[in-house]
């Protein structure tokens, strides 16, 4: 099972950025597509981005287009989300998730314990 371990939330203000970073430890990692997920209080978990074994395809959930970017560097065994223009509904916990295969077509099977973001107006 791949284990995995969030890093890099905290406060900004809106219009500000941060890099959340996702260390992969286990077993072959690298292999797997990841993605990013998110939960606001009072709101159910929603996925923000997603990206294929070896980086060549990704999703971006219609809010953060163009705001976040994801990537990943299998020789470090890192996933990190780029926010960018960040406003105060990015607030939220933010989770890294491994899924069972390759692409995301696959169940998820791993997940981090999660980081808070908070964007203050």
């Amino acid at each position: 099972q791949v284990q995995l371990v969030e890093s890099g939330g905290g406060l900004v203000q809106a219009g500000g950025s941060l890099r959340l970073s996702c260390a992969t430890s286990g077993r072959t990692g690298r292999y797997y597509a990841m993605g990013w997920f998110r939960q606001a209080p009072g709101k159910e978990r929603e996925s923000v981005a997603r990206i294929n074994w070896n980086g060549g395809s990704t999703y971006y959930a219609d809010s953060v287009k163009g705001r976040f970017t994801i990537s990943r560097d299998n020789a470090k065994n890192t996933m990190y989300l780029q926010m960018d223009s960040l406003k105060p509904e990015d607030t939220a916990v933010y989770y890294c998730a491994s899924y069972a295969g390759s692409t995301w077509f696959t169940s998820l099977a791993s997940w981090g314990q999660g980081t808070q973001v908070t964007v203050s107006s």
